[in-house]
């Protein structure tokens, strides 16, 4: 008997789609530049602060736009000691594969829209971001198969605690030519996360969208710390000075390439109470402060933020309002980026 699948429709290579909607020499050009920089800063060049921070879910085109226009003003504000890269995260991870599933899944099939429409509607979103704000913008790869439809527009991509022990996850960051952070697994086993990169950095050879494709590894592959749940449900958090010396040794231990780990503020660190997020980000900053080592490998904080406080039911229609995680608001968003770059 035959697989159950019903195969809907051959959608186009990423190739083609590239080639449909092209970028132009300014896009091309940002993305360039924002790309050295940020390497400068994996790889200890340059020594500003990396903020990765954005909406949980890019739902809602105009609201993400609105949000990103704002924080061109601020990231002005605070350049010479922080750099923004955006969030505009399409892909949702379910951890029961139900409820939203990100901007890909939204296509209204009463319209005739089906999954391309979804694929294109974030291709065109991405772009908008840059060519609006001269913002090029991090993204979850929650499926690698999708990464190569958006590779020319990404700045950073995140792999997340449910997919860091996935074998083609962890190969095809070895080929994305930017940072990828590969968070540590939901049980906080920090080994997970360690041999996560050490497979990231390391020279592959696979099979990856019906192509044979050798890489020559990523050495901006990286940590992110975002806290874990216990055996009874409990969210712990790994964002203390213990924990980041725990990883410095972890580090020393495996001869990496460019020791770095982004600190997540929100998920099981914070227990979801987003509030948490402002304590959590002074306190790593504060652990920076007090130990020259823990400073060279924090190379920044991933932050959940909105332009409404907290989350809503999707069909609530509270504008710039998270459907999925709460976020902090877009008022606290903009004194917490001043006050940490004071603090820095």
């Amino acid at each position: 008997m035959d697989m159950q699948m019903n195969f809907v429709r051959k959608l186009p290579v990423p190739a083609e789609l590239k080639k449909q909607f092209p970028l132009g020499e300014e896009v091309t050009k940002i993305k360039e530049e924002r790309d050295q920089i940020i390497k400068n800063i994996f790889e200890g060049k340059d020594d500003r602060f990396l903020l990765i921070i954005g909406p949980c879910s890019a739902d809602n085109e105009t609201a993400v736009l609105d949000y990103m226009n704002r924080m061109v003003k601020v990231q002005e504000k605070v350049k010479d000691k922080i750099f923004i890269i955006p969030r505009v995260y399409t892909n949702k991870p379910r951890t029961k594969g139900t409820g939203y599933k990100g901007m890909l899944h939204q296509p209204d099939p009463t319209k005739g829209e089906d999954m391309l429409a979804g694929i294109i509607a974030i291709r065109e979103m991405h772009t908008r971001v840059v060519k609006e704000t001269g913002f090029t913008c991090a993204e979850e790869m929650l499926y690698p198969e999708n990464h190569r439809y958006l590779s020319d527009l990404l700045a950073y991509v995140a792999v997340g605690a449910r997919s860091v022990e996935d074998q083609l996850h962890r190969i095809v960051g070895s080929g994305v030519g930017i940072p990828v952070g590969m968070k540590n697994p939901t049980s906080g086993d920090i080994s997970v996360m360690m041999n996560s990169i050490t497979a990231a950095q390391a020279h592959q050879k696979f099979l990856y969208r019906g192509w044979e494709v050798t890489t020559d590894g990523n050495p901006l592959a990286h940590a992110i710390l975002r806290g874990y749940v216990d055996a009874y449900g409990r969210a712990h958090a790994n964002y203390h000075y213990e924990d980041l010396r725990a990883l410095i040794d972890a580090y020393a231990e495996s001869k990496l390439q460019n020791p770095a780990v982004i600190v997540d503020c929100n998920h099981s660190n914070s227990g979801k109470k987003y509030l948490e997020q402002i304590r959590i980000s002074k306190d790593v900053i504060h652990s920076c402060h007090s130990s020259e080592d823990i400073k060279k490998i924090v190379k920044g904080l991933m932050i959940e933020s909105y332009l409404e406080d907290g989350a809503q039911a999707i069909g609530d229609g509270v504008y710039g309002k998270s459907i999925t995680d709460p976020c902090l608001g877009w008022e606290k968003t903009e004194k917490l980026i001043y006050d940490l770059a004071d603090y820095l």
